[in-house]
């Protein structure tokens, strides 16, 4: 049967098969263990149904991870929006510090203004009233001094006789008013 087959695809196959050291039962002696360990693993050892949860198992991760990976983005997104929005808002607070900054000068500047006219309303009044002790101290002093030289000439000057006639007139004066 083997060599009637001729120019079959076995014959095509003999040169190799008769090859030694390949010998083909030997291959399909493996080929029916593999068979067999295989129906073996996935029907008696339910293999495929762990082979199917762990292909599930890696389906939700793989899912689980692309969620992460979209939240990632999105909140790198707004983290990015929120840096844009930075420069902004900097330049926002700069511009206020600025006028506030220009506010409080021109209000310190009032300040002083004002602080500067009442202290010089209030030299002012210490002047005026400076001057009108001094004015008045010195009247004070001219009648004190006037009096003393009046009393110094009269002593020098009065006479016993003019003592008299002065006293006597002074009584005379005195009797009329009565």
């Amino acid at each position: 049967m083997w060599a009637s087959a001729g120019n079959s695809w076995w014959h095509r196959l003999e040169p190799y098969l008769d090859y030694s050291g390949f010998e083909a039962w030997k291959f399909f002696n493996l080929a029916i263990f593999a068979g067999l360990l295989l129906y073996i693993l996935f029907r008696k050892a339910n293999l495929g149904l762990a082979f199917s949860n762990r292909r599930e198992s890696i389906k939700n991760e793989l899912e689980k991870a692309r969620k992460e990976r979209d939240e990632a983005l999105l909140r790198l997104k707004e983290v990015e929006e929120r840096i844009a929005g930075l420069d902004d808002q900097i330049a926002s607070i700069r511009e206020t510090s600025r006028r506030e900054a220009a506010e409080e000068r021109q209000r310190i500047a009032l300040s002083t203004e004002a602080e500067i006219a009442k202290l010089s309303a209030q030299a002012q009044r210490e002047i005026e009233n400076a001057a009108r002790t001094a004015k008045k101290d010195l009247r004070r002093f001219t009648a004190e001094e006037s009096a003393r030289l009046a009393a110094e000439v009269l002593k020098r000057d009065l006479r016993p006789e003019d003592d008299a006639r002065l006293i006597n007139r002074n009584i005379e004066e005195m009797g009329a008013a009565r």
